[in-house]
């Protein structure tokens, strides 16, 4: 049922390998085949387009009310690729091995060097487009340095990396759907995959402003929906990211891995009261200029300004002198976190550390600070008050991108047939631990250079198979399960609202299952879970009926984190070891370094839904390594 399906030779030669082997269709026959794609973020929107461009009939969903809205426009700080501008001794092989030692070994070596090797067009790809890219004064492309690497191979748009890529994808999607070869369904919400004879051929998808549950068909279905961060309520995400698609979809068969693979950034703005609703990214790009400081004695209440350098403690650089404020997330928002638990924390709430500019303003000057990072300065002022010119920024880890997703093979097909996963819906490039800047460029590969590949190598074999549309029984069946559970939440009457359950789940996470984990803490949270499950068949109170009600929208997300978040938390206490952004507090070093045990873990953990509240069952797909050899993750 798992097949990784990873091309035979060399590892430099396996995608152009598998290229020169894919099935291909005829144009006259890819006006015959549709594609579904829910999402439409750079992975959604790039794949969309793509598949349009050559002939085939794309239906494109998403539940905001423009595609521009899809969350990668608020990724802020690049982009990699091994382009090797600065000539610093970069390379493919390079920035595969920074990626795979930054997931502490927990990906697969051909998944990871595809990311790799295509980075390089992709950059050309978006220059096309006229993603405006910073520029030295000469006209080249720029580039800067992100965490876990010593090379500058991040490209990036100021502070709005996201937002000019996205722009780009988008701008490709509307060329299609004025050319009537993408249909968009904006307010759509997918809540159903249908499978017929175990392939993915459908979903019920339901119009958010009339509450109409609709039925879509298709040869191949696309998930390119996000990844899961606002389980733990408070993230750098969106309040209407989801888990839903892909949620279903695993109940229906596909497979999730590395589900507890989490990862908290170290540069987002601090928890400020009990009634947020969200936390704010700041850039990774920050720590090219900013040092991290907290101050040396516990429990300071002096102004930032007013501690001397010698009672500043720049942990980051004493704990990790080769990589310093740039050693990877991971590892910084650990470091940050056992500062603040230690006493340490600064900040109204004591639960931030400094990020101070002071240093670069004094050796650069503020103009040329200011031409990097303006407007991440103007909206840290806008939010805070603070001007970071004049005092050090407030920063804390803060959950926000995962590294799980759905088990995808080479071709990012999931094990359901027909169903693929794209971008941070699937696990398939980050191993345990994403390095900063990978995530852009995860999504926009997966769109425009995999996606249009693996999908007709699927495809030509669907052109003679038996074709269904939506009065097939299997789609009886799946809208009226959506149907049920819509109409169990409007007529629970209890007294508590969606919000309600998302706070609760989302605390319960971060305190057992967050940044540290212990078995003891894992097994009290699937207790809480459990007790938070039925408390929500009981006690969930929606408002308002099967219409416009964003209550409702809600009720089914947060049923999915809940049921997601006992996976994580089984995930999490079947990995008896410490890897990347999974920190178990019993396997670690002296000085608190993560320790991984490659003899019996070195597997990434693909998990089966059961139903009648069974526990999920594992399967495990061995990970090889023939290019690099498995070593202590240090950046020391």
């Amino acid at each position: 049922m798992m097949e990784s399906k990873i091309p035979e030779g060399p590892l430099a030669d396996k995608w152009n390998l598998y290229k020169s082997k894919a099935k291909l269709v005829n144009p006259a026959n890819r006006k015959k085949l549709n594609v579904i794609v829910v999402g439409t973020g750079l992975a959604g929107a790039s794949c969309a387009a793509s598949l349009a461009e050559q002939g085939y009939n794309v239906k494109s969903f998403c539940f905001q009310d423009s595609p521009r809205r899809a969350h990668s426009v608020a990724a802020q700080g690049g982009v990699n690729a091994a382009k090797n501008y600065k000539n610093d001794g970069d390379s493919t092989f390079r920035m595969f091995y920074d990626t795979i030692k930054g997931g502490d070994f927990r990906s697969r070596e051909a998944n990871v060097y595809r990311l790799a090797e295509c980075s390089a067009a992709l950059i050309d790809h978006a220059v096309a487009q006229g993603v405006p890219f910073a520029r030295e004064y000469a006209g080249y492309l720029n580039n800067r340095s992100f965490g876990g690497v010593q090379v500058s191979r991040t490209f990036y748009a100021r502070g709005q990396t996201g937002q000019q890529l996205l722009l780009g994808a988008y701008q490709a999607l509307e060329r299609q759907a004025a050319l009537k070869k993408v249909i968009l369904y904006t307010r759509h919400e997918m809540l159903e995959l249908v499978v017929i004879e175990g392939k993915a051929k459908g979903i019920i998808a339901r119009n958010l402003e009339t509450g109409i549950l609709e039925r879509h068909a298709a040869d191949v279905v696309v998930l390119a929906s996000g990844g899961y961060g606002k389980v733990y309520y408070l993230s750098t995400l969106a309040m209407g990211c989801n888990s839903s698609a892909i949620w279903r979809a695993h109940k229906k068969g596909a497979f999730m891995a590395g589900v507890s693979w989490i990862q908290f950034h170290p540069t987002s703005l601090p928890q400020h009261g009990e009634n947020q609703s969200k936390l704010t990214l700041m850039s990774e790009s920050l720590r090219n200029d900013g040092r991290i400081w907290v101050p040396k004695t516990a429990n300071d209440d002096r102004n930032a300004n007013s501690i001397p350098e010698e009672e500043r403690d720049y942990y980051l650089e004493r704990r990790y002198p080769s990589f310093g404020n740039l050693a990877p997330r991971d590892i910084s928002s650990r470091a940050a976190k056992e500062r603040i638990d230690a006493g340490h924390g600064v900040g109204p709430m004591k639960n931030a550390i400094y990020l101070d500019f002071s240093d670069a303003i004094k050796a650069q000057g503020k103009d040329t600070i200011e031409a990097k990072y303006s407007n991440l300065f103007a909206m840290y002022e806008k939010i805070t008050g603070i001007n970071a010119y004049k005092e050090p920024m407030l920063i804390s880890p803060s959950a926000h991108f995962t590294m799980g997703g759905l088990w995808v093979d080479y071709e990012l097909m999931t094990t359901i047939p027909g169903l693929f996963a794209l971008g941070e819906a699937n696990f398939a490039d980050h191993g345990a631990n994403r390095l900063g800047a990978n995530s852009l460029l995860q999504a926009c590969v997966d769109g425009y250079f995999i996606a249009p590949y693996t999908i007709p190598n699927y495809l030509a074999g669907e052109l003679n198979a038996p074709k269904f549309d939506t009065s097939h029984p299997a789609f009886d069946e799946a809208e009226k399960a959506v149907r049920r559970q819509l109409d169990r939440f409007l007529h629970t009457n209890g007294t508590l609202s969606a919000d309600y359950f998302h706070k609760k789940i989302g605390r319960l996470l971060y305190e057992k299952c967050g940044l540290s984990r212990n078995r003891k803490n894992l097994e009290e949270a699937l207790i809480g879970i459990k007790e938070l499950k039925a408390s929500f068949e009981k006690d969930l109170r929606i408002t308002g009926d099967n219409t416009l009600n964003s209550e409702l929208e809600k009720a089914g997300r947060i049923s999915d984190y809940i049921e997601l978040a006992e996976l994580m938390c089984y995930d999490a206490l079947q990995r008896e070891e410490s890897c990347g952004a999974h920190f178990r507090e019993e396997y670690q070093t002296p000085d608190g370094e993560a320790v991984r045990n490659d003899e019996d873990f070195c597997y990434v953990s693909a998990w089966e839904w059961k139903e009648n509240n069974e526990e999920p069952k594992l399967h495990k797909e061995p990970l090889v390594f023939e290019s690099v050899e498995l070593a202590v993750r240090s950046y020391k």
